[in-house]
Protein backbone atom coordinates (compact mmCIF):
# COMPACT_ATOMS: atom_id res chain seq x y z
CA UNK A 1 0.00 0.00 0.00
CA UNK A 2 1.18 3.67 -0.96
CA UNK A 3 2.12 5.34 2.16
CA UNK A 4 2.02 8.86 2.30
CA UNK A 5 5.18 9.61 5.07
CA UNK A 6 7.26 7.82 2.64
CA UNK A 7 6.04 10.10 -0.08
CA UNK A 8 6.84 12.90 2.06
CA UNK A 9 10.45 11.41 2.76
CA UNK A 10 11.35 11.09 -0.99
CA UNK A 11 10.00 14.80 -1.81
CA UNK A 12 10.62 16.47 0.86
CA UNK A 13 14.59 14.68 0.49
CA UNK A 14 14.16 16.22 -3.45
CA UNK A 15 12.96 19.92 -2.29
CA UNK A 16 16.37 19.81 0.16
CA UNK A 17 18.46 20.06 -3.01
CA UNK A 18 16.20 22.43 -4.56
CA UNK A 19 16.69 24.56 -1.17
CA UNK A 20 20.52 24.28 -1.55
CA UNK A 21 20.49 25.21 -5.15
CA UNK A 22 18.85 28.94 -4.48
CA UNK A 23 21.61 30.57 -4.50
CA UNK A 24 23.54 30.98 -6.76
CA UNK A 25 24.53 34.33 -6.41
CA UNK A 26 26.74 33.99 -2.60
CA UNK A 27 25.16 37.16 -1.04
CA UNK A 28 26.36 38.18 2.63
CA UNK A 29 26.52 41.37 4.36
CA UNK A 30 29.51 42.61 5.75
CA UNK A 31 29.90 45.95 8.60
CA UNK A 32 32.10 48.44 7.75
CA UNK A 33 35.19 49.31 9.77
CA UNK A 34 36.76 52.42 10.31
CA UNK A 35 40.94 52.63 10.52
CA UNK A 36 43.02 55.13 12.11
CA UNK A 37 45.10 57.22 10.37
CA UNK A 38 48.60 56.88 10.69
CA UNK A 39 51.85 59.06 9.78
CA UNK A 40 54.04 57.46 7.44
CA UNK A 41 57.08 57.51 8.90
CA UNK A 42 59.75 55.83 6.78
CA UNK A 43 60.97 55.19 3.73
CA UNK A 44 59.79 51.57 3.32
CA UNK A 45 56.41 52.45 4.26
CA UNK A 46 55.78 55.40 2.02
CA UNK A 47 57.57 52.73 -0.75
CA UNK A 48 54.83 50.51 0.22
CA UNK A 49 51.97 52.80 0.38
CA UNK A 50 52.18 53.63 -3.25
CA UNK A 51 52.63 50.18 -4.83
CA UNK A 52 50.17 50.06 -7.72
CA UNK A 53 47.96 46.94 -5.86
CA UNK A 54 44.36 47.17 -4.97
CA UNK A 55 41.54 44.79 -3.38
CA UNK A 56 37.95 45.31 -3.73
CA UNK A 57 35.05 43.16 -1.27
CA UNK A 58 33.57 41.00 -4.11
CA UNK A 59 30.44 40.22 -1.66
CA UNK A 60 30.18 44.29 -1.42
CA UNK A 61 30.38 44.16 -4.82
CA UNK A 62 28.23 41.34 -5.59
CA UNK A 63 25.56 42.93 -3.37
CA UNK A 64 25.37 46.68 -5.48
CA UNK A 65 26.43 45.36 -9.29
CA UNK A 66 23.22 45.90 -10.76
CA UNK A 67 23.91 43.36 -13.12
CA UNK A 68 24.56 40.78 -10.21
CA UNK A 69 20.97 41.75 -8.81
CA UNK A 70 19.67 41.22 -12.10
CA UNK A 71 20.51 37.65 -12.79
CA UNK A 72 19.63 36.84 -8.85
CA UNK A 73 16.07 37.97 -8.96
CA UNK A 74 16.07 35.76 -12.03
CA UNK A 75 17.03 33.14 -10.11
CA UNK A 76 14.73 33.44 -7.34
CA UNK A 77 11.79 33.66 -10.03
CA UNK A 78 13.07 30.45 -11.45
CA UNK A 79 13.08 28.43 -8.10
CA UNK A 80 9.90 30.12 -6.96
CA UNK A 81 8.42 28.79 -10.39
CA UNK A 82 9.82 25.17 -9.97
CA UNK A 83 8.65 24.84 -6.55
CA UNK A 84 5.54 25.82 -7.90
CA UNK A 85 5.12 22.98 -9.97
CA UNK A 86 6.64 20.45 -7.55
CA UNK A 87 3.98 21.30 -4.88
CA UNK A 88 1.03 21.00 -6.89
CA UNK A 89 2.42 17.98 -8.22
CA UNK A 90 2.38 16.52 -4.64
CA UNK A 91 -0.62 17.93 -3.50
CA UNK A 92 -2.40 15.85 -6.47
CA UNK A 93 -0.27 13.12 -5.61
CA UNK A 94 -1.56 13.42 -1.92
CA UNK A 95 -5.06 13.91 -2.40
CA UNK A 96 -5.25 10.63 -4.64
CA UNK A 97 -3.47 8.84 -1.57
CA UNK A 98 -5.85 9.64 0.70
CA UNK A 99 -8.87 8.92 -1.72
CA UNK A 100 -7.59 5.06 -1.94
CA UNK A 101 -7.01 4.85 1.83
CA UNK A 102 -10.43 6.47 2.11
CA UNK A 103 -11.96 3.98 -0.17
CA UNK A 104 -10.00 0.82 0.57
CA UNK A 105 -10.98 1.76 4.81
CA UNK A 106 -14.70 1.63 3.14
CA UNK A 107 -14.12 -0.90 1.22
CA UNK A 108 -14.84 0.17 -2.31
CA UNK A 109 -13.07 -1.45 -4.16
CA UNK A 110 -14.85 -4.35 -6.23
CA UNK A 111 -12.13 -6.43 -6.49
CA UNK A 112 -8.03 -6.93 -5.76
CA UNK A 113 -7.59 -6.21 -8.70
CA UNK A 114 -8.51 -2.63 -8.72
CA UNK A 115 -6.74 -2.55 -5.76
CA UNK A 116 -3.65 -3.74 -7.20
CA UNK A 117 -4.06 -1.62 -10.45
CA UNK A 118 -4.70 1.48 -7.97
CA UNK A 119 -1.78 0.85 -6.15
CA UNK A 120 0.66 0.93 -9.45
CA UNK A 121 -0.98 3.92 -10.79
CA UNK A 122 -0.24 5.69 -7.17
CA UNK A 123 3.38 4.27 -7.28
CA UNK A 124 3.67 5.55 -10.65
CA UNK A 125 2.79 9.23 -9.81
CA UNK A 126 4.98 9.07 -7.25
CA UNK A 127 8.16 7.98 -9.14
CA UNK A 128 6.93 10.60 -11.99
CA UNK A 129 7.00 13.72 -9.27
CA UNK A 130 10.76 12.50 -7.56
CA UNK A 131 11.71 12.34 -11.18
CA UNK A 132 10.17 15.87 -11.97
CA UNK A 133 11.66 17.27 -8.80
CA UNK A 134 15.10 15.86 -9.80
CA UNK A 135 14.72 17.53 -12.81
CA UNK A 136 14.05 20.40 -11.91
CA UNK A 137 16.99 20.53 -9.28
CA UNK A 138 19.36 19.52 -12.10
CA UNK A 139 17.99 22.76 -14.43
CA UNK A 140 18.51 25.44 -11.50
CA UNK A 141 21.92 23.92 -10.59
CA UNK A 142 22.92 24.58 -14.12
CA UNK A 143 21.27 27.81 -14.73
CA UNK A 144 22.88 28.79 -11.16
CA UNK A 145 26.02 27.71 -13.17
CA UNK A 146 25.53 29.77 -16.07
CA UNK A 147 24.67 32.53 -14.75
CA UNK A 148 27.84 32.21 -12.31
CA UNK A 149 30.07 31.94 -15.21
CA UNK A 150 28.48 34.95 -17.16
CA UNK A 151 28.70 37.19 -14.28
CA UNK A 152 32.34 36.28 -13.61
CA UNK A 153 33.24 36.65 -17.21
CA UNK A 154 31.45 40.25 -16.91
CA UNK A 155 33.23 41.44 -13.80
CA UNK A 156 36.65 40.31 -15.44
CA UNK A 157 36.25 41.76 -18.67
CA UNK A 158 35.19 45.33 -17.49
CA UNK A 159 37.82 45.29 -14.12
CA UNK A 160 40.80 44.74 -17.30
CA UNK A 161 38.92 47.69 -18.82
CA UNK A 162 38.93 49.77 -15.61
CA UNK A 163 42.13 49.46 -14.90
CA UNK A 164 43.46 50.28 -18.41
CA UNK A 165 42.72 53.98 -16.90
CA UNK A 166 44.12 53.21 -12.95
CA UNK A 167 46.90 50.97 -13.93
CA UNK A 168 46.76 48.80 -11.06
CA UNK A 169 49.64 45.78 -11.25
CA UNK A 170 47.52 43.30 -8.80
CA UNK A 171 44.03 43.39 -7.97
CA UNK A 172 42.87 40.83 -4.72
CA UNK A 173 39.47 40.56 -3.62
CA UNK A 174 37.99 39.93 -0.56
CA UNK A 175 34.85 38.51 1.20
CA UNK A 176 33.32 34.92 1.13
CA UNK A 177 32.06 34.63 -2.12
CA UNK A 178 33.33 32.08 -4.28
CA UNK A 179 32.16 34.54 -7.67
CA UNK A 180 36.02 35.85 -8.68
CA UNK A 181 38.90 34.47 -7.73
CA UNK A 182 41.33 35.58 -5.02
CA UNK A 183 43.60 37.61 -7.31
CA UNK A 184 41.31 39.35 -10.09
CA UNK A 185 44.18 40.53 -12.27
CA UNK A 186 47.83 40.20 -12.34
CA UNK A 187 50.54 41.88 -14.59
CA UNK A 188 52.36 38.70 -16.39
CA UNK A 189 55.66 40.29 -15.34
CA UNK A 190 54.43 39.02 -11.76
CA UNK A 191 54.45 35.04 -12.99
CA UNK A 192 56.85 32.96 -12.18
CA UNK A 193 55.00 29.87 -13.17
CA UNK A 194 57.88 29.03 -15.18
CA UNK A 195 60.85 29.96 -13.44
CA UNK A 196 59.24 27.71 -10.42
CA UNK A 197 58.39 24.77 -12.26
CA UNK A 198 62.29 24.87 -13.98
CA UNK A 199 63.29 25.31 -10.20
CA UNK A 200 60.83 22.24 -9.56
CA UNK A 201 62.36 19.86 -12.35
CA UNK A 202 66.08 20.29 -11.60
CA UNK A 203 65.28 18.97 -8.14
CA UNK A 204 63.36 16.38 -8.99
CA UNK A 205 65.24 13.01 -9.72
CA UNK A 206 63.55 9.57 -11.10
CA UNK A 207 63.73 6.81 -8.03
CA UNK A 208 65.91 4.33 -8.09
Amino acid sequence: MICMKNVNYVINGVLTVLVSVLFILHFSEKKSTSTSDRTISTPFEEFVSKLPVAYLDADTLLLNYYFSVDLNEQMVKEQENAYAIINQQEQNLQRDIESFQFRMQNNAFTSQQRIDQEQQRLTRLQQELQALAEKKAEELMEKNQRMSEQLRDTIYSHLKEYNMMKGYHLIFSTGSSNIVNPIIFADDSYNITDEVIEFLNKKWSPAK
